[in-house]
C-alpha cells in the first residue's frame, strides 16, 4: 500500500495525455498532483517542487530528449515512470542504466497508471536498497584492507604475530574511543611520513 500523500509531477507536452495520467492517479487516491507541458522547464520545477515520484511521457521520443530525461533520471535519485509510444532495445538498456524505475512502452492507459506507480516506487525502493548495501560492502572491503596494511606494518615494526597486531590497533581504538580504522589510517599515514 503506497502513501496518498505523495507529490507526484507529470512531465507531457500532450495536454490530453497529461491529463490521462492525472485522471488515472486522482483516481486512485493521490491528491498532490502537477503537470507541465514544457519540458524546457523540468529542471527548474523539480528543484522547486521536489516531487516523490515523476511521470513522463513523450509520445515520439528523440534520442536527445530520451537522453537528457535519463541524466535527469540519474541526478534527481526519485522513482521515475516513463511513457514511451515506441523505442528499442537500446533506449530500454539505457533507461535501465539511468535508473529510471518503469519504462512503458504503448500502454498508457488510466487504469494502469496506479499499478505502474506502485511498481516504479518498489523498483527504485529495490535498486536503492541494493545501492546502498553494494556501497557499504565496499566500505567495509575498503576499511579491511586499511586494517590488514595497518596490522603488517605493526607486526614488521613490532615483531607481533597477526591476533597480536590486531589486539593492539583494538585496544588504542578503544583507548582513544576512535574507529579501529581511523586508528589504522593514522598509523599508515605515519608510516608513509617515516617512510623507510
Amino acid at each position: 500500500m503506497q502513501r496518498p500523500d505523495l507529490s507526484i509531477l507529470i512531465i507531457d507536452e500532450n495536454r490530453i495525455r497529461a491529463s490521462i495520467i492525472e485522471e488515472g492517479l486522482r483516481e486512485a487516491g493521490y491528491d498532490r498532483v502537477a503537470v507541465i507541458h514544457d519540458v524546457n522547464e523540468v529542471g527548474r520545477t523539480i528543484a522547486l517542487t521536489t516531487p516523490d515520484v515523476v511521470f513522463i511521457d513523450l509520445e515520439n521520443p528523440k534520442r536527445d530528449t530520451l537522453e537528457h530525461f535519463f541524466s535527469l533520471s540519474r541526478a534527481i535519485q526519485r522513482p521515475i515512470a516513463m511513457f514511451v509510444d515506441r523505442s528499442d532495445g537500446a533506449m530500454i538498456e539505457k533507461a535501465v542504466e539511468a535508473g529510471v524505475s518503469a519504462y512503458v512502452v504503448d500502454g498508457l492507459k488510466k487504469e494502469r497508471v496506479k499499478p505502474i506507480l506502485d511498481m516504479a516506487i518498489s523498483r527504485f525502493n529495490a535498486f536503492s536498497r541494493l545501492t546502498r548495501e553494494l556501497e557499504e560492502a565496499r566500505s567495509a572491503l575498503e576499511e579491511r584492507k586499511i586494517i590488514d596494511q595497518a596490522k603488517g606494518i605493526i607486526m614488521k615494526t613490532k615483531g607481533l604475530d597477526e591476533p597480536e597486531a590486531y589486539a593492539l590497533l583494538r585496544k588504542t581504538a578503544m583507548n582513544q574511543n576512535r574507529r579501529l580504522v581511523d586508528i589504522a589510517q593514522s598509523l599508515i599515514t605515519a608510516a608513509n611520513l617515516l617512510g623507510p
